[in-house]
């Protein structure tokens, strides 16, 4: 008998299926609100997200990963202090995320200006070279509204392999996985 290969999406989706889809830390009692998420941002999340293909666990997570998936860090970036001496130089703290992850700082809070929701469009379309089914997971870090309110922007802006992964960063360096520092997209 010879087997046939199925799409690895597929396969997380029936293993999200037949195990479900909530992650190791999914609370059942955080309701998940009609809009974004707008205060907050590291607070218990809920099991899940309406319109997403999935809620990831590691172990479904990493395949998504090995398997190419577009994985989109939204931890926000720091601002630069107000108030410092005009002579002082200003570096951004490093930010450590999923091996080859892209960093777009900012796009997770529940309310974007104009320019943040601008750069994340441009940026989704570029990633996902305009293909909408492409599989998009997104993450922050654990009990991070951020990742949550990303993922439900892209949905709305008709995105249809979007992916939540809840414990984000937190899990996957548990877990021993590689993590690299990353900058931001400009």
């Amino acid at each position: 008998m010879r087997l046939r290969r199925v799409p690895l999406p597929v396969l997380v989706m029936l293993t999200a299926c037949l195990h479900g889809t909530g992650s190791v830390r999914a609370q059942p009692d955080v309701a998940e609100p009609d809009g974004y998420r707008l205060e907050d941002y590291r607070k218990p999340v809920p099991a899940m997200l309406t319109g997403a293909r999935g809620v990831l666990t590691i172990a479904q997570a990493k395949p998504l990963h090995d398997d190419g998936a577009v994985f989109i860090d939204v931890y926000p970036r720091a601002p630069k202090p107000p108030n410092l001496p005009a002579s002082t130089v200003w570096r951004d703290p490093p930010h450590t995320s999923i091996n080859g992850a892209i960093w777009l700082p900012n796009v997770g809070y529940g309310v974007l200006a104009e320019p943040v929701r601008a750069y994340f469009e441009a940026n989704l379309t570029k990633l996902t070279g305009s293909d909408r089914a492409k599989p998009i997971v997104f993450f922050c870090l654990r009990d991070c509204w951020m990742s949550w309110n990303a993922a439900k922007r892209a949905i709305s802006m008709g995105y249809t392999s979007v992916f939540w992964f809840p414990e984000g960063t937190d899990a996957w360096e548990e877990h021993g996985y590689s993590t690299t520092t990353v900058v931001p997209v400009p």
